[in-house]
Parts: C-alpha cells; sequence; structure tokens
C-alpha cells in the first residue's frame, strides 16, 4: 500500500511542469477554454460594477434629486444584474463541461495504459490504488477547471477590478480597507500549507483504504473459512481511522482559517466605517462612497477567503496529476516493437537457453531448452514453483526473458506483432475469471465477428452446449461478477468454449482440469483431444492421467530441467516422473 511519504514534491501550485502537462489536455477544446477565460473576465468586471453604480446613485441622482436620472440607473443596474447572472451561469456551466470532458479523456488514456502495462507491474501494484488512480484522482481534475484555475483567475481579477473602482472612489477609505489585509494574507498562506499537507495525507489514505476493501471482498471466502473476520475488522477499523484522522485534520483547519477570516472582515469593516464616520462628520467623505466601500469590502473579503480554498481545490487536482502522470510515465510494458505478422503460423516452439527471474537475479528459470514441433504435445510437471506456469507466461510475452531467446517459427518473439501473436495462442487456466456480463460477452470478450454458430459449435466439441441451453437464456445469461452462479466446471467449459472461438495454432493448458469432478474432466480430456489436432499443444497437469499420451513430457525441478521423454520412457528411467507417478497410482489405489 502507499504510505504517506510518498506525497509528492509536485504539490506546489508553482509546480509548473505538472501545470503544463494538464494543460495538453486543454488543447483540444482551446476555444472553450478561450471562451471560459472570456466569461470569467467579464463575470468579474460585472460583480464589480455595482457598489460603483449604486454609488453614483447616490451621490449624483439623489443628492441632486435626478428623478430621471435614478430611473435610468435603477435600470441600467436591472440590466447589469441580469448579465451577471446569465455570464456566472454560462461561467459555471462550461467551466464544469471543460472539466467533464478533460476528466474523460485522461482516463481513457490512463485505462489504455493501464491495459497495455505487463503483468509485473500488476504484481506489486494493489489494485485498489489502480483503481483510485483511474477514479478518485481523476475525478479530483474536473474540479481544477470548473472550482479551481478558472475560479481562482475569476476572483484575483475580481479583486484587481474592486481595488481600481476603490482607488478611483477614494484613495483614503482604500488604504484604510486595506489595513487588515497582511494579517488576512498571513493567515491565509498558513492555512494553505496546512490544508495542502492534509490533501496530501487524504488521498493517500483513501487509496490505502480502497486496496484494503478492494483486496479483502476479493477474498471474503478466505476470510470466512478461516474465520479471520474479527482481526480483518480491526484492520479495516485502524486503516479507516487514518482516513478519519487525515479528514478532520483538514476539516480542523478550514474550522479555523474561516472564522479568522471573518472576524478580520468584520474588523475592516469597523475601522472603515469608523473611519468613514468622521468624513462624514467633516463633509470629506460622501454618502455613496461609504455605502460603496461597505459593499465593496464585502467583495473584497469573500474572493480573498476563496482564493484560498480555491489554492487547494487546484492543490489537490495538481497532487491527483501528479500521481497520475506518474502512473502515465510509467514505462512498464512490453516493448510492442515487432511487425511480423505470418499469414500462417505453423505453431513451432523453441526455447534456447533461457533465463527468467521476477526480481533480479531470483532466478524462475535457468538454462531452459527445448523444442516443440508443429502440432506436438508437450507436458510439463514439477513441484509448487518449479517454473510451469512462467513458461507459458513467457511463451504469450506477459513477462521478458532476462537471458536466451524464445522463438515460433524460427522468430524471435520480439519480431511479432505482439496482438498478432496472442493472436495465435489460446489459453485456459486452472482459475478462470469471467466478467460481469452475459455467457456470449465472456466467450467472445466483445469480438463482434464471432457468431452464435461459431459458439455453439466450440460448445458442442466441450461438451458445454447441455448445461448452457438449461440456463436462462442460454448465451445471454447474465453471469454475475466472477461467475459466482456458476458452478466451476461450468466456468472451466466456458474458458474452454472461449479459447476453441478463436481458432488458435497453439494451445496452452495451465491445470485445465485440476479444479472438476471426475466426470467433467473425462468430458474435457475427449474436448481436449479434439482441440489438440494439428495444433501445437502445451500442457501443465498435476495430474499425471492427463498428459500420458504427450509426445514429450518435461520435468522441471527449482527452474531447472531435470528429465524430458515420453511417458513410457520416463517410468523406465526410474527417476523423478517414476516417483510421482507411482505416489499418485498408490493414492488412487488407496482411494
Amino acid at each position: 500500500m502507499e504510505q504517506a511519504t510518498t506525497a509528492t514534491k509536485s504539490g506546489n501550485i508553482f509546480d509548473w511542469q505538472v501545470l503544463r502537462r494538464l494543460m495538453t489536455y486543454v488543447r483540444p477544446y482551446q476555444r472553450i477554454f478561450y471562451f471560459l477565460i472570456f466569461l470569467t473576465i467579464a463575470t468579474a468586471a460585472l460583480g464589480t460594477l455595482r457598489p460603483f453604480l449604486i454609488q453614483r446613485m447616490v451621490d449624483v441622482t439623489i443628492e441632486q434629486s435626478d428623478w430621471s436620472g435614478l430611473n435610468r440607473m435603477f435600470v441600467l443596474l436591472l440590466v447589469l444584474l441580469v448579465a451577471h447572472a446569465i455570464v456566472s451561469y454560462l461561467q459555471t456551466y462550461f467551466g464544469g463541461w471543460l472539466g467533464q470532458y478533460i476528466v474523460r479523456d485522461i482516463r481513457v488514456d490512463l485505462y489504455k495504459h493501464i491495459l497495455d502495462l505487463r503483468l509485473k507491474f500488476f504484481d506489486r501494484t494493489p489494485i485498489g490504488v489502480l483503481v483510485t488512480r483511474n477514479i478518485s484522482d481523476v475525478e479530483t481534475l474536473s474540479d481544477v477547471f470548473s472550482e479551481g484555475l478558472a475560479a481562482m483567475i475569476g476572483d484575483i481579477l475580481q479583486l484587481l477590478f474592486i481595488m481600481a473602482f476603490m482607488f478611483y472612489i477614494d484613495w483614503r477609505l482604500t488604504l484604510v480597507s486595506l489595513a487588515v489585509i497582511p494579517p488576512l494574507l498571513f493567515s491565509t498562506y498558513v492555512f494553505k500549507e496546512k490544508v495542502k499537507k492534509s490533501f496530501q495525507e487524504v488521498r493517500t489514505a483513501v487509496a490505502n483504504l480502497n486496496s484494503f476493501v478492494q483486496e479483502h471482498l476479493t477474498g471474503m471466502n478466505v476470510v470466512q473459512i478461516f474465520n479471520n473476520e474479527e482481526r480483518e475488522f480491526r484492520k479495516f477499523e485502524k486503516i479507516n481511522q487514518e482516513h478519519t484522522r487525515a479528514n478532520i485534520r483538514s476539516v480542523l483547519y478550514y474550522s479555523i482559517y474561516f472564522p479568522v477570516a471573518e472576524v478580520l472582515a468584520a474588523a475592516g469593516v469597523g475601522l472603515l466605517v469608523w473611519y468613514a464616520a468622521q468624513g462624514q462628520i467633516e463633509g470629506t467623505i460622501s454618502k455613496g462612497a461609504l455605502i460603496a466601500f461597505i459593499m465593496y469590502n464585502a467583495l473584497f473579503f469573500r474572493p480573498i477567503r476563496q482564493i484560498a480554498d480555491r489554492f487547494n481545490t487546484l492543490q489537490l487536482g495538481l497532487v491527483s496529476t501528479e500521481r497520475l502522470l506518474k502512473l502515465l510515465d510509467s514505462k512498464e510494458m512490453i516493448a510492442d516493437n515487432g511487425s511480423y505478422i505470418p499469414t500462417d503460423l505453423r505453431g513451432d516452439v523453441k526455447f534456447d537457453h533461457v533465463w527468467f527471474a521476477y526480481n533480479d537475479e531470483e532466478w524462475v528459470l535457468r538454462d531452459v531448452n527445448f523444442e516443440v514441433q508443429a502440432g506436438q504435445t508437450i507436458a510439463f510437471v514439477g513441484a509448487t514453483g518449479a517454473g510451469k506456469t512462467s513458461i507459458i507466461n513467457l511463451l504469450s510475452r506477459f513477462y521478458e526473458i532476462n537471458k536466451g531467446t524464445i522463438s515460433v517459427d524460427g522468430h524471435d518473439l520480439r519480431e511479432y506483432d505482439l496482438k498478432d501473436l496472442r493472436r495465435h495462442i489460446g489459453v485456459v487456466l486452472q482459475d478462470v475469471f469471467l466478467f460481469a456480463g452475459t455467457i456470449r460477452d465472456n466467450i467472445t470478450l466483445g469480438k463482434q465477428d464471432i457468431t452464435d454458430e461459431q459458439i455453439w459449435e466450440a460448445a458442442d466439441l466441450v461438451g458445454a452446449r447441455r448445461f448452457i441451453e438449461r440456463l436462462p437464456g442460454g448465451l445471454q445469461y447474465e453471469v454475475m461478477e466472477r461467475g459466482a452462479t456458476l458452478s466451476v466446471g461450468q466456468r472451466q467449459l466456458i474458458s474452454f468454449v472461449r479459447a476453441m472461438v478463436y481458432q488458435p495454432r497453439i494451445i496452452i493448458l495451465d491445470e485445465a482440469t485440476s479444479s472438476v469432478d471426475s466426470e467433467t474432466e473425462e468430458l474435457i480430456q475427449e474436448a481436449i483431444e479434439k482441440l489438440m489436432q494439428g495444433r501445437t499443444s502445451l500442457v501443465i497437469a498435476h495430474r499425471l492421467s492427463t498428459i500420458q499420451k504427450a509426445d514429450r513430457i518435461i520435468v522441471l525441478d527449482k527452474g531447472e530441467i531435470k528429465e524430458a521423454g515420453t511417458h513410457e520412457e520416463l517410468l523406465r528411467h526410474q527417476g523423478f516422473y517414476s516417483q510421482l507417478y507411482q505416489m499418485q497410482y498408490k493414492g488412487v489405489l488407496e482411494g
């Protein structure tokens, strides 16, 4: 999980590099962005005209009893209010519109990037963290445009307009009004720094909470099987408490800052009235000026308070942006530089002095050499951790080898177009993952050119038609998340249909029958034999009875090939395979 120490140094509003990267997503919407800037300026200008007009109404039309002028000023004031309301509406709408479209584009780029990352990245990155990046962090960016950047620019412009009008009306009252600004700016700076840190802690706490919840909901059966509910609940309480504390710290800073700002604003108005009252008595300050300055004071302090809030909204957005950019800049993906796309792949596979490690030089495979001719079946056996699954992961280029060469039809895997290579490889795993959706969707995986006839043909081959037809809706039956409403055997059968409809030239079976009952296994074995005909097949199985017909059996131990040969040859050799076979055979007899 992420730790609080990962809060980035870029959580600073003046990190222009992060801001510039974020602004690149504005380029497709430049016209809207410039229109939003115009609306921001217009809103700031229109919002500050009202006190000035009221000052003119009081000092000119009312003092001089100019009733027609008063009516004209009143109409002008109404027009100003309506115009300000319309411009404010447009600013809010287009700010939100721009933010949502940018969020959409970033989320698409991010998800597409995640799809291209190598499996090694997912091995060490909690899924909850990636969910937080793709959902919460991206959503935060919407506020940068709707409530952060444009709104803060508007507040700054409004302050400039207000000060211009104030100095124009009376420079003495302006200086009196600005007397409380230094302590307000100081408190705003302190507030900004404190809230910045709390926001970073909140984002980290959210990622940790998401990671924990996602992981433990996925593994809920393990939690309940081992009666671990209470201990996991205590862990959750601890993480949730950290999340609560981070948010409370943020609330604490807000609860201190805004009352302080209100007191300073009230003190500013009091000081202004005290000074202006003396001017009124002496006749040096007009009534209209006093009224206008009271209104300007209210308008002046509001954007200053809001700027601190906008600043932190922008700050939070930039913190999220840097997290997202760090993920987008990740180079942990399989290099897809190959361009070779064969018209007809035969299926010859060769591992030539292959070394592989998931971490540094903790070798999982050591100098592995073997060759499979097109149409042959090769099986891998060995203890858990011997490197069997690693071999099939490398063949599909889910991981990159450290040393050696893997070739298909005499061409290095890296020469192949990655998508085309994987199109020719069908994989059936022991742990079948089904997505929420229909049976058809889980078989075709969204490929539109696969017809129902092809699906039923593959289902007939596997023997899955019978159970699929019994489901309500047949191929349109809605599978719950991870296929929870189907049995293990049914999920396995669907995975076989999924592999068959793609008509691969190379078939990989990773413990494909280890989770099914004997009757279903017999059914699948018949289907496997049909599926393997004319295809190169790599099979991993604990049940040695399923691989006796393999053209070659390779025995792995600690990443090295210890034995290789046919079933009969290995039994005559009286080595590791023979011992394993005798143990399983004895177990069957005793059972």
